[in-house]
């Protein structure tokens, strides 16, 4: 029997809108699995063509948020094993023989797996510390949590770390960048419950500084230069506008 057919089926899937410029790398990179799924938001780009021309099965479904669209992508997988990935991250060549390994005897019902961020323009020093996220996971033990904005995975099961990396091709600029973040602090304002000002205002003290020393030192973004810096920068900007945008909306139904 072939190690590829003794592996476990699994299914990648892909959410997307207007993602042709990073499609074509991401969907490459999960070729060897079994099915890949691509549910898209209705992109006017060559997003959907592409998904096509790598043999993805595409659907199409207006977006209805972060993590209930994810869900819907996930079960339209045909296998219980599940890899997800954004549009614009791909698996490393060292990931793709990882899983290949693992999913031969599972020993777990899902896995974190080391997730390295592109900073603006370059890759991380190799001894910055990874994010390491639910990525790999069989969908009869997961779904998508309720978190808003920052929505992933939760199973009911055994989860240990796996050394697959996989790469983020985040915002290429910072203009990029704190727009994102901008839209994401907004967001997280609709879900929020209020909270008492003067507990907000401690946190807009307090955690940004807490932000940003937990990722320039404790993640060691320190040895990237200044796009180390920007990240950890913009990272506490997102964690004052968090608590800022909650506040400014207590003071006014106040």
């Amino acid at each position: 029997m072939s190690a590829q057919a003794a592996r476990a089926p699994l299914s990648a899937v892909v959410t997307t809108y207007n993602n042709a410029a990073t499609l074509e790398r991401c969907l490459a990179s999960v070729a060897f699995c079994d099915e890949i799924v691509v549910l898209d938001s209705d992109s006017t780009d060559a997003t959907r063509d592409i998904a096509q021309r790598h043999g993805a099965r595409v659907d199409v479904e207006a977006f209805k948020g972060y993590g209930p669209q994810k869900q819907s992508a996930i079960d339209r997988a045909r296998h219980d094993w599940v890899l997800l990935l954004d549009a614009d991250e791909h698996l490393s060549d060292a990931g793709r023989a990882a899983i290949e390994r693992e999913l031969r005897s599972p020993r777990a019902d899902g896995y974190r797996l080391p997730r390295r961020e592109w900073l603006f323009w370059r890759w991380p020093h190799p001894f910055t510390r990874p994010n390491w996220q639910l990525r790999l996971f069989r969908r009869s033990c997961g779904r998508m949590n309720a978190v808003p904005v920052h929505a992933a995975p939760e199973i009911e099961g055994r989860a240990i770390d796996l050394d697959a990396p996989f790469l983020h091709y985040g915002e290429p600029r910072l203009h990029d960048r704190v727009d994102k973040v901008n839209r994401y602090s907004s967001g997280l304002v609709e879900h929020k419950k209020s909270r008492r000002p003067a507990l907000l205002g401690l946190r807009m003290l307090l955690y940004p500084p807490l932000a940003f020393a937990k990722l320039y030192f404790g993640k060691r973004y320190f040895l990237n230069g200044w796009a180390g810096y920007f990240a950890a920068r913009t990272q506490a900007f997102y964690a004052f506008l968090k608590y800022a945008k909650l506040y400014e909306a207590q003071r006014r139904s106040d």
